[in-house]
């Protein structure tokens, strides 16, 4: 499985990362965005890094994150990726056939709000309020997205955000912003519905390896921290027979 994130494409990028994606088939089963995809949230970034992953041959799933939101053309911005091949997930989850098994991955933006002890409650103002249930909202998509993985027999499952479930993997950002860097109610979604890998983005300082309280490893796919074209992790196969590309709420 090859992934990563914060790739932040514009027009003057075209071409940046193609040839390196080209050569995905010869080392990995599938390639996961980790949101940040463009700069500014713009069809034409979009159509960017549609250009980037298109007939890749190897499956690309993709969330979305908070700078591809910047132009309120979110939608937009998953239409051009969609058209171009990539599955987008938000609070959904996708069944790939992979090497004579399976393997699922549960996608969603997630959203800040702090980690344990340290983290917003939904308490006081309407706004704080709302900023507490976006992020509940986040993780609870997240969870249903990876109970269905589990209850449709999918045993290798990857909990896909771009915002952070753990602190770990913040390491080396200023302290004073983790809580806008993500949330420990993913985490708590992750550990509750159980995965095998978590990968994020977001953290453009922090570091690669982390884990959940639950022992679930979790890895900071940012460019800017594991510095190369994507990263490589190798995972166990859940070897059911594959029933085709199957996409679940």
């Amino acid at each position: 499985m090859a992934a990563v994130g914060d790739i932040h494409l514009g027009p003057d990028c075209a071409g940046l990362l193609r040839t390196a994606f080209t050569t995905l088939p010869d080392c990995a089963d599938v390639l996961l965005l980790a949101g940040d995809l463009t700069r500014h949230g713009t069809v034409v970034e979009a159509e960017v890094v549609a250009e980037e992953v298109r007939d890749l041959g190897v499956p690309v799933v993709a969330v979305l994150g908070n700078h591809d939101y910047q132009s309120e053309q979110e939608s937009d911005v998953a239409r051009v990726l969609t058209d171009s091949g990539v599955t987008v997930l938000e609070g959904e989850s996708v069944i790939l056939p992979v090497n004579g098994g399976t393997i699922g991955i549960a996608g969603t933006k997630g959203f800040c709000g702090g980690f344990a002890g340290r983290s917003a409650g939904e308490f006081g103002e309407r706004e704080m309020k709302e900023f507490v249930r976006a992020s509940r909202r986040s993780a609870e998509g997240l969870r249903q997205a990876l109970t269905g993985l589990a209850t449709g027999g999918c045993g290798t499952r990857i909990a896909l955000t771009h915002f952070s479930p753990v602190p770990d993997t913040l390491a080396g950002e200023p302290v004073e912003i983790y809580p806008f860097l993500g949330s420990y109610l993913l985490a708590e979604a992750i550990d509750e519905s159980g995965a095998d890998l978590a990968v994020h983005g977001h953290a453009h300082l922090g570091t690669e390896h982390g884990m959940t309280a639950g022992g679930v490893r979790v890895r900071n796919v940012a460019q800017p921290v594991i510095r190369k074209a994507f990263a490589l992790y190798h995972l166990p196969l859940d070897h059911l027979p594959p029933a085709g590309a199957d996409r679940h709420p």
